[in-house]
């Protein structure tokens, strides 16, 4: 049976609130996180940038209680230039914590944003696993193209010999009428336009 293995890379994910004040308390507790903080050396855009912005925010918020005219729109191009700046600190600590994927969410973490982790798998390997169905197994084999076809045997006797089992064109397919609590051996080998491949190395499966 095959063991896949999985690496996780953490994500930066930016929760920006709709309104301004608590977008600007969000950015403000980014640029607390971030200061001083050893995983972020050279931080960009630098943190006096993304400080003055939040400072502009404020003021231009300010303006819109008074009603002065075309405060609103003004208060708007400062949110958007706040929003856009944070925009670009999340790609440089995505980058950061890339560059560390092992501590990649612990960094994102620390520079109070949040994290969404994904989970990349392994190229698929040939495997053998219990079919849903007592006495059959189930077959997994790596893509060797879009049109390539795939033959498969399996052995009763610890691969002295091999019965032939149905070609397929997927990468995969189900071994019926064999034996439970017997081990058997599979092997397969694609078919592409350039020829026959070599076969695999066999991979055993107890039958339930």
């Amino acid at each position: 049976m095959t063991i896949t293995k999985t690496n996780h890379r953490s994500i930066v994910v930016l929760r920006l609130p709709t309104r301004v004040q608590a977008l600007i308390t969000y950015a403000q507790n980014i640029v607390t996180a971030m200061t001083g903080n050893p995983s972020f050396t050279t931080v960009v855009p630098a943190l006096v940038t993304i400080t003055a912005a939040i400072t502009a925010l404020q003021v231009a918020e300010a303006a819109t209680l008074t009603k002065l005219k075309g405060s609103v729109l003004t208060r708007n191009e400062k949110k958007t230039a706040l929003v856009q700046l944070l925009q670009q600190l999340r790609g440089y600590i995505q980058t950061i914590a890339d560059g560390n994927v092992e501590n990649g969410a612990s960094i994102i973490a620390s520079a109070g944003v949040d994290v969404r982790k994904t989970v990349v798998r392994s190229p698929r390997v040939f495997g053998a696993k219990p079919g849903a169905v007592t006495g059959t197994a189930k077959l997994v084999a790596a893509s060797a193209g879009s049109r390539a076809s795939y033959e498969w045997e399996y052995s009763l006797d610890g691969g002295k010999t091999w019965v032939t089992a149905p070609v397929t064109l997927q990468a995969k397919t189900t071994v019926t009428g064999l034996t439970a609590g017997t081990t058997v051996q599979f092997r397969y080998r694609p078919v592409t336009k350039v020829g026959e491949g070599n076969w695999t190395q066999p991979v055993s499966l107890l039958v339930q």
